[in-house]
C-alpha cells in the first residue's frame, strides 16, 4: 500500500493537536495556508475527512480521532529512534529572564553539569516571548500566570511571593515599616515590573518623603538594596539565600494567594520523552521540588 505524502501527515498531526492551523503553522514554521492545503491534499489522498472546520478552530472527526492517534505515536517511534541515533551530546537552549539567570540558575549550573555531562546547555538571558521555532529555544523559565498557548506545557516553579528586603546597616537609621503604607518613607527600589508601584495603588508612588529607584533588572535593585540604598521588592525565590544568610532583612511580605510565579514552558510534541529539554526541565523542576511529569 502507497504511504500518504509524510509531509501531509506531520502537518495533520500537528494541527491535530492545537485543533488550529495557526498554532500549527507557527510550530512548523511554515504558512497558514501551507499546513491548510498539505492537510486537504491528505484528505484528498485517503479520501476521508479528517477535520470538521469550524468558525472557531477545528474539530476532528470521528476518523479523524483514530488517525490522529495513530499517527501521534508513529511519529513518537520515529522521534525516538532518531534521538537513538543522534550523537551523545546535544545542545539544549534555556532561555530565562537576565536576573533568574544569574542569581538562581548560575549558582547551580555546576550541579547540573555534573549530574549531565552529555548535555551542552546554552543559556540565553533575555525575557521576550519564545516561539520555540525560529529563535531556536527549547525551554523557557518566565515569571508569568496562566493561561498559556494551545500546544505548550507548562509547571510552576515556585510562586511569585513578594518579599520587601533591606540591608542590616540601611534599617539600623530607617524609618519604622508597620504596615505597607509606612514605606512611603523609604527610598523604594523596584525592577521593571513595578510592583511597588502597583503595591501602593498610585500612577506614581505618592507620598511627600517617597522616593522610588527603578532598575531594569532586579539584580540591580537588590544589589542597591544590599548596598544600603533602600528597601526593595523581588521574588523570594531569587533572593532565598541572601535572607537566609542575614545579609537582607525582610520587612513585608505578600501573603496573598495568586498563580503569578516562574514558570518552566515548553512544547508539547510527540516522543519527546527522553529528549534532552526533558532532562533539564525535570532538574529544574526538581530544584523547586515540583514534577515535570
Amino acid at each position: 500500500m502507497r504511504l500518504p505524502n509524510l509531509n501531509g501527515v506531520r502537518a495533520f498531526e500537528c494541527a491535530a493537536r492545537h485543533l488550529n492551523f495557526r498554532l500549527a503553522a507557527d510550530e512548523l514554521n511554515l504558512t497558514q495556508g501551507a499546513v491548510a492545503q498539505q492537510v486537504r491534499k491528505l484528505e484528498g489522498s485517503l479520501g476521508q475527512k479528517l477535520f470538521v472546520r469550524k468558525a472557531r478552530g477545528l474539530e476532528l472527526t470521528e476518523r479523524g480521532k483514530l488517525f490522529a492517534n495513530a499517527v501521534h505515536q508513529a511519529l513518537g517511534l520515529i522521534s525516538t529512534a532518531t534521538e537513538q541515533l543522534m550523537p551523545a551530546s546535544r545542545s539544549v537552549v534555556l532561555s530565562v529572564p537576565p536576573s533568574f539567570a544569574s542569581m538562581w540558575l548560575m549558582p547551580r549550573l555546576a550541579d547540573f553539569e555534573v549530574r549531565y555531562p552529555d548535555i551542552d546547555l546554552q543559556v540565553l538571558a533575555s525575557e521576550k516571548l519564545a516561539d520555540f521555532g525560529g529563535d531556536g529555544v527549547d525551554l523557557v523559565v518566565r515569571q508569568a500566570a496562566p493561561p498559556f498557548a494551545a500546544g505548550l506545557k507548562s509547571v510552576r516553579l515556585a510562586p511569585l511571593a513578594l518579599v520587601a528586603v533591606a540591608s542590616p546597616a540601611y534599617l539600623e537609621t530607617a524609618p519604622p515599616t508597620d504596615d505597607l503604607e509606612a514605606f512611603r518613607a523609604h527610598r523604594l527600589l523596584e525592577d521593571g515590573h513595578r510592583h511597588w508601584l502597583r503595591l501602593l495603588g498610585a500612577d506614581e508612588v505618592a507620598g511627600p518623603a517617597a522616593r522610588v529607584s527603578r532598575f531594569n533588572q532586579t539584580a540591580l535593585a537588590i544589589s542597591a538594596a544590599r548596598a544600603g540604598r533602600g528597601v526593595a521588592i523581588a521574588p523570594r525565590a531569587l533572593i532565598e539565600p541572601e535572607i537566609g544568610s542575614g545579609g537582607l532583612k525582610v520587612q513585608w511580605r505578600d501573603e496573598t494567594k495568586s498563580p503569578n510565579g516562574f514558570y518552566a514552558v515548553g512544547l508539547i510534541r510527540p516522543g519527546h520523552a527522553i529528549r534532552d529539554r526533558d532532562r533539564l526541565a525535570r532538574w529544574l523542576c526538581e530544584q523547586f521540588g515540583v514534577e515535570w511529569g
